[in-house]
């Protein structure tokens, strides 16, 4: 595990956080950026699972997922 990589996805999701306001309501911080895992399978980090709770909104999701490209690829 790259730990340059992960803190940088997390820092991408910090952004996420902060710009949606509605989950700055729902949860706080860490809870957010703890409800995605990166799972690694023969050293390649997997996309991470989208959470059931909250049920986030389409451009959120798809915000996260290319977070997860840029801190990954």
């Amino acid at each position: 595990m790259d730990a340059h990589q992960m803190r940088l996805f997390e820092f991408k999701l910090e952004e996420i956080y902060n710009r949606t306001e509605w989950l700055q309501y729902e949860l706080p911080l860490q809870d957010f950026i703890s409800r995605f895992v990166i799972e690694y399978k023969d050293d390649i980090p997997q996309r991470p699972e989208m959470p059931e709770d909250p049920d986030l909104d389409r451009d959120t999701k798809l915000a996260v997922l290319v977070a997860f490209r840029e801190a990954f690829s």
